[in-house]
């Protein structure tokens, strides 16, 4: 297959075409920032199945340029994921991103015939329910609070109405708390996940130090990948949005204890008395899992990355990309 994946240069993004990539299907990655050095270099054996295009999400005419080259599927990755101090000052390139640029990509994808469309979503699409306790299926009413969250509810239902209006299979997914390889700081992503921090302590020689565990249905990033490849490739998924989670809980604390388990000298623990944290958790509560039911049940799939074994493999990624001595 042929397939554009906008915001492909993101660490989801990159999850993705390299599962792909895998599997045998021709990427076109389109995005602002430049295709890592070593991302170009770990993809390099796909030779031309491979192309990088430097756009803005934003900018019509380039995004029309690139969809009218053909697709069998498009994933809508390109985001902003916001944390309060950029909704402050700059709430309209959220809207912009996340949101409004959302429409010229799905006219053209529709204009000019392209496949199947996966819009990807975010589990803060559920807000405020999300800390009642309850187990967060696709059916649960949703309450976005942040700007982030409010453009991912948004484009979910935009995507929703159009595709029912031209009878196009565009599909919506909520992610989880993802975290895993590719992830790192830059002008989008104002809140890289506690695993990243945590590796990030270990490179730099500090301890890594939570304020409380840090309870989620953490998901690593390859998972959400081949989650992502198999809605590409059903022949007809019957839903129009699924979570994507490990649907268990464990704790970002424990994950920090696992590596350090794997490199002797670091230390990853909970805060003494009066110490601040070192690692942010990007909120005051745990949220509730994702049920991951629906797709478990129509596709049999399952994440296969729990919190030991996530650990393992993050780590080493991270020493073979990072050429730092870790151990």
């Amino acid at each position: 297959m042929k397939i554009l994946v906008f915001g492909g240069t993101g660490f989801v993004g990159l999850n993705i075409a390299a599962a792909l990539l895998a599997r045998g299907h021709a990427v076109t990655v389109f995005d602002r920032a430049d295709l890592p050095p070593d991302a170009r270099k770990d993809f390099a054996s796909h030779g031309e199945r491979l192309k990088a295009i430097h756009g803005d999400v934003t900018d019509r005419r380039a995004v029309e340029a690139v969809i009218a080259a053909g697709y069998d599927a498009i994933v809508l990755g390109a985001t902003i994921t916001a944390g309060p101090g950029r909704e402050a000052t700059d709430p309209e390139a959220i809207l912009w991103v996340n949101l409004l640029a959302q429409i010229p990509i799905l006219i053209a994808a529709q204009r000019f015939s392209a496949g199947r469309i996966i819009n990807l979503s975010s589990a803060a699409a559920y807000g405020a329910s999300a800390f009642r306790n309850v187990l967060l299926d696709e059916g649960t009413p949703c309450d976005p609070a942040s700007l982030y969250a409010i453009t991912k509810f948004a484009s979910e239902k935009v995507a929703a109405r159009l595709a029912g209006l031209w009878q196009r299979e565009i599909i919506s997914v909520r992610l989880s708390a993802v975290f895993g390889p590719w992830e790192r700081s830059n002008e989008v992503r104002d809140t890289p996940s506690p695993q990243a921090q945590i590796l990030a302590a270990m490179q730099e020689g500090r301890e890594a130090v939570l304020a409380r565990p840090g309870f989620r249905d953490w998901i690593y990033a390859v998972d959400v990948a081949e989650a992502v490849m198999l809605l590409i490739e059903a022949s007809k998924p019957k839903h129009q949005l699924y979570n994507i989670s490990t649907g268990l809980e464990w704790s970002a604390l424990q994950w920090g204890q696992e590596l350090a388990a794997l490199h002797s000298g670091f230390i990853c623990r909970l805060t003494d008395a009066g110490q601040v944290a070192t690692v942010d958790l990007h909120s005051p509560a745990d949220r509730a899992p994702l049920s991951v039911a629906r797709m478990a049940e129509e596709f049999g799939w399952r994440a296969r990355f729990g919190c030991a074994d996530s650990a393992t493999d993050l780590s080493r990624w991270w020493t073979e990309h990072r050429g730092g001595n870790l151990t």
